[in-house]
């Protein structure tokens, strides 16, 4: 069978037996979550969805019911205060436990009940007689972990990592007695679950580092303790704790339920809890104090004493309703670990094997097993895709090109460094060459001397299906995969079977099938993907001169085009340009990845009469001046919103704007500008210096540029892709300008040549290339109709290597004294500059 053949609900099933939790359980996923309908969400380690019952459930109870704050003592405060004590009881339950072995310590989750146990376990710096404690953590684990030792290491105190292999090596056959007895305290943490790879260390570590059986606890004398973090863990299994007695567990509820987030709670031993120390107290944490004397008696309840100020009560609520939700949905933690695992282990099986038409392998995986078990594998799948020349492609462009099917995963480090740079096989020294290179945390560089800074992780959650494994794999069969799509066949069977890694991870023949006929494949030398011929103009042209052919302005970002013959240069680009947004209701700007029919807003720019136009079809013409001043009228709101991370001053435009856009968009939203003394700088770095072009609400530079040839190339590309299509119309030249959103357009002569220009001069202004225009699902959106086609970034992903680009950031270089205003003209000269070799 072939791949698509294997992408079947009878394949899951010889790979897997457990799905789902009952007959009724499309039924259940349609009633709970359709706000997802169209959607393929893969995200759920980071934030599984919540269902719709949880949340109506939630408001109907605070909305019939008076909750009054827990520290006061009349009806509303007394019920408040029983019902976050049945919340700890069900915490408590849901964990195999009873309030006698442990206490619930809610906090604003995971994090801050890691830094809780930080700052209160009693840390001992060495001595000349006594070596001092020691925080130990094992190196796959979360970056609020790590950031652990940013505490200890102030107090002298040794921080240890431990790597997965140094844990299990180093271990001993028995519990380590003492010659002397020791007291000093120590402290080691580690995940039950990672959130990288999705491996699941052995909850029997617990009682083995408590007994000072496993490394580092057999080499250190001392009392030990142990810090779970079950954030990740809990999110589709049972953590018992009878099993694994821990210390000290951390967890975060949205984890778990998706709603309510900020919350979260440390689960504490009692036993222990009489070693961890506060210095600072909060509201409700003392049992007596005098603010004129050094004199304060904590309170005797281990969660009074650590919950300073009051509670959360009101998200501490939802939690019991998220509970109520998830048990009615699914019926126990263990279907959901038979669910999740299933759908991943189906997922590993057929990414692992698929291959390109020339027989190498389409996907890198990062895994310490073969999914053979949900007792040592979680439902993640963590990987890097790779093209027919066995090379990376870059997370941030499988991440766009996902974006354009509507499938959400997620990329990068995960906040867990020493799982990504074991997987990745990244050095230290590499890690800070990176940093020097301008890679840092979270952002879109993937891949730094065509080696990558991350990968990709899927993850599945309870309300995950098989069509969710369905559309994701036929993604990537479809975007990444070299045609003719092959599967290693007899890795895939012995996947099947569960085997061994050792024996998994054995090369096998390649097998294709075709026609229903099974042929071995020979490995061929892969050929590369030549670009020759594609967007060149005919020798003749290299003497034609570069002109500037179109001029557009975008008075409101995110809103249709409005093209001008000439027009003048501002302080912060094309006059007008970019001037104003739109936001919603919570003063979020509103763009066309989520809201595509701003485009059908087609803004004028009125000069003789100062005004701006709003227009749509089917929507009276309304104006809003032009106004420039620097004086802003009494009455006028400020606000302040965000474009790019960046906080930006802005003015509201009034209620007419904004009722006139909430009833074309359907929702309730305001037309802002920004502020005319508000002064925002150019982050782009040209040269290892920073510009000091200041910006209108654009998102990086003044202007973007984007070359003729470059577009017809796409052009002849997504016509070369048209049979493999899905029947999609080839979008014509126009079509394709106006999907790029550029400023300027001009007739160059080589595809993508701008890429290489240091400087340009259009007629008789000088301007500075800022760099490329990186591009995502956004230029999938037709400017005429505002629906989405998955071209032309589907053509610009194939023709481009690395990042996506398409186009050029400009920043004018304007002469000082300038007694006339510049003005820009359609058919002005170009004249390129290209960088010094």
């Amino acid at each position: 069978m072939d791949f698509h053949q294997l992408c079947t609900f009878e394949t899951f099933q010889q790979l897997w037996s457990h799905y789902g939790y009952g007959g009724n359980f499309p039924d259940v996923i349609e009633q709970e979550f359709r706000r997802i309908k169209g959607a393929t969400y893969l995200d759920h380690a980071a934030a599984p969805l919540y269902p719709e019952s949880l949340v109506r459930d939630y408001c109907r109870d605070i909305s019939t019911n008076v909750y009054g704050n827990p520290h006061s003592h009349n009806p509303s405060s007394r019920l408040t205060h029983d019902t976050v004590e049945g919340v700890r009881y069900r915490v408590l339950q849901h964990f195999n436990t009873t309030p006698e072995e442990y206490s619930v310590i809610f906090t604003s989750g995971c994090t801050a009940a890691l830094k809780l146990v930080a700052e209160s376990f009693p840390w001992r710096p060495p001595t000349e007689s006594e070596a001092g404690s020691h925080f130990c953590y094992l190196t796959d684990s979360h970056t609020s972990v790590v950031g652990m030792r940013g505490l200890t290491s102030g107090q002298g105190v040794v921080a240890l990592p431990v790597s997965p292999l140094e844990l299990e090596n180093r271990s001993k056959d028995e519990a380590q007695g003492e010659d002397v007895i020791c007291e000093t305290p120590h402290l080691f943490c580690y995940p039950a679950q990672s959130n990288f790879s999705g491996r699941r260390y052995p909850l029997s570590h617990v009682k083995s580092i408590q007994a000072r059986c496993l490394y580092p606890a057999c080499d250190h004398q001392g009392r030990w303790f142990v810090l779970l973090d079950a954030a990740s863990y809990v999110s589709c299994s049972s953590l018992n704790l009878q099993d694994c007695p821990a210390d000290f567990i951390s967890i975060s509820f949205y984890k778990m339920f998706g709603f309510p987030t900020g919350l979260g709670a440390l689960l504490v031993r009692n036993d222990a809890a009489g070693i961890l120390k506060k210095t600072y107290f909060g509201g409700g944490t003392a049992a007596a104090y005098l603010s004129g004397e050094d004199y304060y008696v904590q309170a005797a309840n281990i969660s009074d004493r650590f919950e300073d100020g009051t509670v959360a009560f009101l998200d501490i609520i939802a939690v019991n309703h998220g509970f109520e939700a998830l048990y009615r949905i699914t019926g126990s933690m263990h279907n959901i670990q038979q669910h999740t695992f299933g759908l991943a282990r189906y997922s590993y099986v057929l990414l692992s094997s698929l291959c390109h038409g020339n027989g190498r392998p389409v996907a890198q995986m990062y895994t310490e097993g073969q999914f053979e078990s949900p007792i040592t594998q979680g439902a993640i799948l963590n990987f890097n895709l790779m093209d027919s020349n066995g090379q990376i492609i870059g997370y941030s462009q499988v991440d766009r090109m996902a974006s354009l099917y509507n499938i959400h995963v997620r990329t990068g480090c995960f906040c867990n460094t020493g799982a990504c740079q074991s997987f990745l096989g990244i050095t230290n020294e590499q890690m800070k060459r990176n940093l020097q290179a301008g890679h840092v945390c979270g952002d879109s560089i993937d891949l730094v001397d065509g080696q990558p800074t991350g990968s990709i992780r899927v993850s599945f959650g309870y309300m995950s299906t098989f069509e969710d494994c369905q559309k994701f794999l036929n993604f990537v069969a479809e975007c990444f995969v070299e045609k003719p799509v092959t599967v290693d066949q007899e890795r895939m069977q012995k996947l099947k079977t569960a085997t061994t890694a050792s024996e998994a991870s054995k090369e096998y023949p390649l097998i294709k099938v075709t026609n229903g006929e099974i042929y071995k494949v020979e490995e061929k030398k892969p050929t590369e993907a030549s670009l020759k011929g594609f967007g060149h103009r005919d020798s003749n042209s290299h003497g034609e001169a570069y002109t500037l052919t179109n001029i557009y302005i975008y008075p409101i970002k995110s809103c249709g085009a409005y093209e001008v013959h000439d027009w003048p240069v501002g302080p912060l680009g094309l006059l007008y340009d970019r001037g104003w947004m739109v936001v919603n209701e919570n003063g979020v700007c509103l763009s066309q990845k989520r809201e595509t029919r701003l485009c059908l807003i087609r803004p004028q720019v009125h000069l003789p009469s100062n005004k701006l136009l709003l227009q749509a079809s089917g929507m009276d013409t309304i104006s809003v001046p032009l106004e420039n001043n620097t004086q802003l009228h009494t009455g006028i709101r400020v606000c302040h919103s965000k474009v790019c991370g960046d906080r930006v001053e802005t003015v509201d435009c009034g209620d007419e704007a904004a009722s006139w856009l909430s009833d074309f968009l359907g929702q309730p939203c305001r037309l802002i500008r920004q502020r005319p003394d508000f002064t925002r700088e150019m982050k782009k770095r040209l040269g290892g210096a920073t510009t000091s072009s200041s910006l209108s609400l654009v998102n990086e530079a003044q202007y973007l540029m984007i070359n003729h040839a470059s577009v017809e190339l796409i052009q002849k590309l997504m016509s070369s892709r048209q049979d493999d299509s899905e029947g999609d119309q080839l979008l014509d030249r126009q079509n394709v300008i106006s999907r790029f959103r550029a400023n300027l357009v001009i007739a160059g002569v080589e595809p993508f040549e701008e890429d290489n220009w240091s400087h340009l001069i259009i007629g008789s202004t000088r301007f500075m290339v800022a760099g490329p225009c990186g591009r995502c699902q956004m230029v999938g959106t037709d400017q005429d109709t505002g629906t989405k086609t998955k071209e032309p970034l589907m053509s610009l992903s194939a023709a481009r290597t690395g990042k996506v680009t398409f186009g050029v950031y400009l920043s004018h270089q304007l002469p000082e004294s300038s007694a006339a205003a510049t003005v820009l003209s359609v058919g002005s000269h170009v004249q390129p500059e290209p960088h010094s070799s």
